[in-house]
């Protein structure tokens, strides 16, 4: 029995230290962090200064970091809500026995192939140019001139363009994860259904959706934690490093910690680790909201 706990113990030991270092640690450290001014994330604790909540209650009070929460939010709940229903349609169609299957899943997932600097150059330089873009051609292709004209990319239109290409490229990591859930639904479920006259609006309000329910909350559980991290698309769209029209707190986190920016004259990383703790929080909230809402019944494949 001893021999047994020691063998445990022996290969339990690497994973539970390298979870110590490389999670707990970071986590622990910019939670005491955040109530620190501290000039440099390398500085040692020594020359950091306590000041208590003053870093939170500077972000709150601070317009730019509500304006980019607020970003954040659409950016969540709005492409969340186009993200997550046309990935679910597309992994419906592609389950229903539709030929061509694997090309299709191969075609809708390729944007998630490509790196997120070369996909968000290929939407300001080829998509939303207001010269030569494949938008604007398309447009004046279908006689919609008018439209065509608009300037995707200035401060009134930047933003929903942020939106819709990275919704784009999102839809396919979404769509698969739907597809695993819906693969796992016996056939015979249907089959009994449709022998019982159930048709296919009925069979997918009445089954789909319900077996669906633990796949939902892995869908916007792994939304919640991509939207938070949301960077490099917000970095390509700003013509500054401050632009109010598409700034998000992972932006702002940035400057502040590395004193990035015209607008930024002193770094400070524990005002950026507090910003971190707060989009952390947020995660959590999303997540426990969704298991107190969404109840997996007791149901079987």
């Amino acid at each position: 029995m001893k021999n047994n706990k020691k063998m445990i113990v022996g290969f339990l030991a690497p994973a539970v230290i390298i979870f110590l270092i490389v999670f707990l640690y970071p986590i622990v450290r910019t939670i005491m962090m955040s109530f620190f001014k501290i000039d440099s994330v390398t500085d040692t604790t020594d020359l950091w200064t306590f000041v208590g909540i003053q870093n939170y209650e500077k972000l709150f009070a601070t317009a730019i970091f509500r304006k980019s929460m607020l970003n954040l939010f659409k950016i969540w709940a709005i492409g969340g809500a186009i993200v997550l229903s046309v990935s679910l349609l597309f992994g419906v169609i592609l389950t229903s026995g539709i030929r061509g299957k694997k090309f299709f899943r191969a075609v809708i997932y390729l944007p998630n192939l490509v790196s997120a600097v070369a996909l968000a150059t290929m939407w300001l330089q080829y998509v939303y140019s207001s010269k030569f873009g494949l938008l604007k051609s398309i447009l004046d292709a279908v006689g919609m001139h008018k439209l065509a004209e608009t300037a995707w990319l200035d401060t009134d239109h930047k933003f929903g363009a942020l939106l819709f290409a990275y919704c784009f490229g999102m839809i396919g990591y979404h769509m698969l994860i739907w597809m695993s859930g819906i693969e796992r639904i016996s056939p015979e479920l249907y089959e009994a259904a449709t022998i019982d006259g159930a048709n296919r609006p009925q069979q997918f309000q009445h089954m789909t959706l319900p077996l669906l329910k633990g796949v939902f909350k892995t869908n916007i559980t792994m939304w919640s934690v991509s939207t938070a991290a949301f960077f490099v698309w917000s970095q390509m769209f700003s013509t500054v490093t401050a632009d109010e029209a598409t700034i998000v707190p992972v932006q702002y986190m940035y400057m502040q910690t590395f004193g990035a920016g015209n607008a930024v004259t002193e770094r400070n990383a524990g005002y950026g680790a507090a910003i971190g703790i707060i989009l952390c929080i947020c995660i959590v909230v999303i997540f426990t909201i969704c298991n107190k809402l969404i109840k997996e019944d007791d149901l079987e494949f």
